[in-house]
């Protein structure tokens, strides 16, 4: 009886082996080793405005997994820049296949690829959701007279919204303008759909008036990668259908569908902004700051 226990442990290291071996022989290979290479489509994030609440980048990893699902073949990396972030990697020679941004970044239009939709007159960039700017009030009498704080935040211009809305106000920084009106220094709010989220989570009753004849509060989207074009549109595809756009109150935004007003060219550049905000800062006539905006 010893001699057979000896001789079965001498035996198992080569049984062990062979069992090693006949599960590599039989086990399913993936597509990818059998000669179908995995694609790979880089995401860009780029926020260059204040958001509702949550992430848009996590909100995009989102859409990665379900057009994943889609394609079977297709892996999306998302990734989050800050606006200095990209500016610097694009100036490197560096881009995403795929670019989700606002107004501020100075995408250059030539590198976009036409998407077979349009807002304002624009097919090479459209946006997957918008913010709105609100007149915010602590009780719902707004023909009271009183001084407005103007929320400044990013590179959207809120003067704009003020401009085209008829206000006159103060502007302070974001989180300034939000707390000064709490506190009283001020008897109206134009702010955002952030300062919104922000009278919620602090569970604070306000009245809001929406302003809808001026936005610039619009994440965009282009596709730069023509060899990754059926990919990035497959992508937009699953970003643009109802399931996911009814789901950006998660984040605290809203669909493009349905906006209106004026807002500033996609393509704009800093120095372009500069004057669009100093044209309607001044008082200038419509007509004169007309060149800076258009109609969506």
């Amino acid at each position: 009886m010893k001699n057979i226990w000896k001789k079965c442990r001498k035996a198992f290291p080569f049984l062990l082996l062979a069992g090693v071996i006949l599960t590599v022989a039989f086990y399913p290979v993936p597509q990818e080793s059998q000669g179908e290479t995995a694609r790979i489509v880089s995401v860009w994030n780029v926020d260059t405005f204040e958001g509702g609440k949550g992430s848009r980048t996590s909100f995009l990893k989102r859409v990665a997994r379900l057009a994943e699902k889609s394609s079977g073949e297709t892996y999306y990396r998302v990734i989050s820049y800050t606006v200095e972030g990209a500016r610097a990697a694009m100036l490197n020679g560096e881009y995403p296949d795929i670019l989700s941004f606002g107004v501020g970044l100075e995408v250059e239009a030539v590198r976009c690829i036409s998407l077979g939709r349009t807002f304002a007159g624009n097919s090479l960039a459209v946006p997957w959701c918008r913010g709105k700017y609100y007149l915010f009030s602590l009780t719902d009498d707004f023909d009271e007279n009183g001084e407005t704080a103007v929320s400044v935040g990013g590179n959207n211009l809120s003067c704009a919204a003020a401009y085209f809305s008829g206000i006159e106000g103060t502007e302070r920084e974001s989180l300034a303008a939000y707390l000064s009106f709490l506190n009283g220094e001020f008897r109206y709010l134009l702010g955002t759909q952030r300062d919104s989220n922000r009278f919620n989570s602090r569970g604070v009753t306000v009245y809001s008036h929406e302003l809808s004849a001026y936005c610039d509060l619009y994440q965009y989207v282009c596709i730069l990668s023509e060899d990754m074009k059926k990919e990035c549109r497959l992508f937009l595809d699953v970003l643009f259908s109802d399931d996911i756009q009814s789901s950006l109150t998660d984040i605290g935004m809203f669909p493009a569908e349905g906006a209106s007003g004026r807002t500033v060219d996609v393509f704009s550049t800093r120095e372009t902004l500069g004057q669009a905000a100093e044209a309607v800062r001044s008082g200038s006539s419509e007509k004169n700051a007309e060149k800076y905006f258009k109609s969506v």
